[in-house]
């Protein structure tokens, strides 16, 4: 086992990056830990981003340092004896969710379930109590073949710190382009009929999302089993290219749990 250290050796996963009110948003904390993994991050577009698997142990903790540490070809996040995440690259060809336009994907915000109800309101992704700028304010509403979709405009608070590019455009980080395909999951698979969590999520990114630019995520269903639901999601940029892609794995939980809401 050995500490791994591309950028820093520990985790931290700020308040503002919230899905329930006292843990972290899962797709930022899965796309934050990503950035540890060994040639996970390219410093130029020339090099691709290989495909990752985030699995989310336990609730993280918020403000907290954890520990970085690889074994064995698995990064994973600690804190104390307890491993919170852990990621891994993969061989895994993701399939990417059919794109919706943008003028159907702003109409379908009106729609979003989250309006009516929402398990957790301070989200940092889907959260209907995050402000312009805070939050993502990523709010899916049902589109045509039984997708859900909505427009994301990055805000220049999520500016990538340690990526060049050779058109010098301004992107968005790792972790907050994963915390953009995640709740948009588990809105494909219906929070309004029962919580989830997130519980996996694997990523491809092809390239990083372009501050200030109208973008499309979509989010689809891929069956359920037990307490688990599986979804996809992709996100797209204005000229229709593919930036980004994952699918996940939901667990239902009881609210108290998670401090949210119950849909019934």
């Amino acid at each position: 086992m050995r500490r791994v250290n591309p950028i820093t050796d520990q985790l931290l996963i700020p308040r503002r990056f919230c899905g329930p009110p006292d843990s972290g948003n899962g797709g930022w904390t899965a796309g934050s830990l990503a950035t540890h993994v060994t040639a996970a991050c390219p410093e130029d577009r020339a090099r691709e981003w290989p495909t990752i698997e985030v699995s989310l142990r336990q609730p993280p903790p918020l403000d907290t340092p954890l520990d970085v540490v690889e074994d064995d070809g698995v990064t994973s996040a600690r804190f104390g004896g307890a491993v919170i995440a852990s990621a891994r690259v993969v061989d895994s060809e993701l399939a990417d969710v059919d794109p919706v336009a943008p003028d159907e994907a702003r109409a379908a915000e009106a729609t979003y379930a989250g309006h009516r109800f929402h398990p957790f309101p301070t989200c940092f992704a889907c959260g209907t109590g995050r402000e312009e700028g805070d939050g993502l304010r990523i709010f899916p509403g049902v589109v045509s073949g039984e997708r859900v979709a909505a427009t994301w405009r990055p805000d220049p608070s999520l500016v990538e710190d340690f990526h060049t590019y050779v058109d010098a455009s301004a992107r968005a980080s790792v972790a907050s382009t994963w915390a953009a395909l995640d709740c948009v999951g588990g809105w494909a698979g219906d929070l309004t009929e029962r919580l989830m969590v997130l519980g996996r999520m694997t990523a491809r990114i092809d390239t990083l999302p372009v501050i200030g630019e109208e973008h499309v995520v979509v989010g689809a269903t891929r069956g359920s089993e037990g307490r688990k639901t599986f979804t996809a999601a992709t996100l797209v940029d204005a000229d229709g290219r593919v930036v980004a892609s994952a699918e996940h794995v939901w667990i239902a939980v009881d609210p108290a749990a998670f401090g949210g809401e119950s849909p019934t």
